[in-house]
C-alpha cells in the first residue's frame, strides 16, 4: 500500500510556527491525543478534539498506519502501533541517562539512594538510579515496576491527576498491601495526594519496605510525568533530615526539568 500523498494543506511547504513542518505537528499532536485517551480511538473523537477536519486526520492516519506506528482495529477505531513500544523504550533510557548526573548530585549532598521513575500505564518503572556509598541498598533498581499507592515515586506522579482518575487507576490495579503501613484505600491515599500537593514533596513511610523512607517530588512540566527520590533507611532519612533533603530535591527536579526541555538542540 502506497504511502498516501499530502494536500495543500498538510504539505511540508507549509510550515509551523517556529519553521515546524506543520503535517509533523499535526501527526503527533494526533498520537498524544490517542494516548490520553488511552491507546484507542475514533476520528471523529479526533476531529471533536483536535479542530481538524476529518479528511485531514484520516490522511494523517492512514500514514501513521503504513508507518506502523498505529493500527487500525476491526471496529475500525485506532489504536497505537508496536512500532512506538521501541521508539519508548529507546526513550526511556535516555531519559535515564540524562538523568544520572543529576541523581549523582542528589546522593552527593543527602548521602542516599537517588531514583527517577516514570508513569508507564497505570504502574511506576524505575528507569535510573545512583545508590549511595552506604552499604545498605533499597529495594529499587533500574527497570523494577511497581503499584503506585505503595511508593513516594507514584505519589509525586499521581499528585496532580484527577480524584476521579486515581480512583480509576486504583481500581484497575488493586491496592495490595506491601507492609503493615502500605495505604489500602483509595479515600486514604486521595488524602495522601492532598497532603502531597500542599507539601510540595511525597513521603513513603515503611509503606514499600520496612525500614526504608522514600522522599519524592515530580519533575516540573517533564515531557512524561517523572519523579525523582532518594531512599534510605528511616534512622537516617529522619524529619529533621526531609527539612534538609526536601528543598536539594526540589532544586535538582528544576534543573533537570530545564535540561529535559532543552534536550535536542535545533538544526
Amino acid at each position: 500500500m502506497p504511502t498516501p500523498t499530502s494536500s495543500a494543506s498538510d504539505s511540508p511547504a507549509k510550515s509551523a510556527a517556529g519553521g515546524g513542518v506543520q503535517s509533523l505537528e499535526r501527526a503527533f499532536d494526533l498520537l498524544e491525543r490517542m494516548a490520553d485517551a488511552g491507546g484507542e480511538v475514533g476520528l471523529s473523537e479526533l476531529s471533536a478534539h483536535s479542530g481538524l477536519p476529518l479528511p485531514t486526520i484520516h490522511r494523517l492516519m492512514r500514514t501513521l498506519v503504513v508507518c506502523g506506528y498505529v493500527r487500525q482495529q476491526p471496529n475500525r477505531r485506532y489504536a497505537l502501533g508496536p512500532r512506538l513500544i521501541r521508539l519508548g523504550e529507546s526513550a526511556s533510557r535516555l531519559l535515564g541517562t540524562w538523568a544520572r548526573p543529576y541523581l549523582a548530585r542528589l546522593v552527593e549532598e543527602t548521602g542516599e539512594t537517588a531514583n527517577m521513575a516514570l508513569l508507564d500505564g497505570d504502574e511506576v518503572v524505575y528507569v535510573a538510579q545512583v545508590p549511595s556509598k552506604h552499604s545498605m541498598r533499597m529495594f529499587t533498581e533500574v527497570g523494577r515496576r511497581v503499584l503506585p499507592h505503595s511508593t513516594g515515586v507514584g505519589k509525586a506522579l499521581l499528585a496532580g491527576a484527577a480524584d476521579d482518575e486515581v480512583r480509576a487507576l486504583l481500581a484497575r490495579t488493586g491496592m495490595p498491601a506491601a507492609t503493615e503501613k502500605t495505604i489500602t484505600t483509595p479515600d486514604a491515599f486521595l488524602a495522601a495526594l492532598k497532603d502531597v500537593r500542599g507539601a510540595g514533596y511525597a513521603v513513603d513511610d515503611n509503606e514499600q519496605e520496612i525500614g526504608v523512607r522514600c522522599l519524592a517530588v515530580s519533575v516540573p512540566d517533564a515531557p512524561t510525568a517523572a519523579a525523582i527520590s532518594i531512599s534510605g533507611p528511616a534512622g537516617r532519612v529522619t524529619e529533621a533530615a526531609t527539612e534538609r533533603i526536601v528543598p536539594v530535591l526540589q532544586q535538582v527536579a528544576a534543573e533537570l526539568s530545564e535540561a529535559l526541555a532543552g534536550v535536542g538542540p535545533a538544526v
